[in-house]
């Protein structure tokens, strides 16, 4: 199982973020434990300067950005086994 956090404030593009990636994930058909991260202390424990930020399975993927829903599937399809 995949564990997927969403690191952000809640802003639109966090929301945008969160939406791609549950498409991504039923589009894949994996099981996946999704969380959203608002804390900040707990977003910097990441590295993480911008957000939006993807983590899976405490790798950070993206930062900074909201990847295309075919980028999002391609790292889902590449960690699912880590």
């Amino acid at each position: 199982m995949l564990d997927i956090k969403i690191l952000g404030s809640g802003c639109v593009n966090c929301n945008l973020l969160e939406e791609l990636v549950k498409k991504s994930v039923s589009n894949l058909s994996l099981e996946a434990e999704i969380q959203k991260v608002t804390d900040p202390l707990s977003i910097i424990d990441y590295g993480v300067l911008s957000t939006p930020a993807l983590v899976v399975n405490d790798q950070l993927l993206v930062s900074g950005r909201v990847p295309s829903l075919e980028e999002i599937k391609q790292y889902l399809s590449l960690t699912k086994d880590i």
